[in-house]
């Protein structure tokens, strides 16, 4: 079965481009991570991903998450643009170690510059 959920895949000299390219696959990861790891959905998780990063990259108001295992629990941390400082979706690879650390209901990500990603965790798996 076919998603309806996103729209298709759209070609454009910004989407072509291999950091956007690179980024989606990221990104395409991260919703097949969250997604439970469903088998078979390859073309739909980067239907999702590219729909998410061209609605970030065009809206300041973005809410998007991130999704980090740690010793087999999944924590789907949720950011804004209001605390992201900058981060853009591809910095971290998968399966890359990552320093950080939990304050309450927040999870901090220090990220590849030494600025930390600062999430709301939306959502603990595992």
């Amino acid at each position: 079965m076919k998603s309806n959920s996103y729209p298709a895949p759209t070609r454009s000299p910004i989407i072509e481009s291999p950091d956007m390219q690179e980024a989606i696959r990221r990104r395409a990861e991260e919703v097949y991570i969250r997604s439970g790891r469903i088998p078979g959905r390859d073309l739909d998780n980067w239907t999702q991903a590219q729909h998410e990063i061209l609605r970030e990259t065009g809206s300041l108001e973005r809410r998007t998450a991130i999704v980090v295992d740690v010793d087999g629990v999944q924590y789907v941390g949720e950011y804004g643009s209001e605390s992201c400082g900058g981060y853009k979706p591809g910095e971290y690879s998968a399966g890359e170690d990552i320093a950080l650390r939990f304050e309450g209901e927040k999870m901090f990500l220090k990220r590849p510059n030494g600025r930390e990603l600062e999430t709301r965790i939306v959502h603990k798996i595992g």
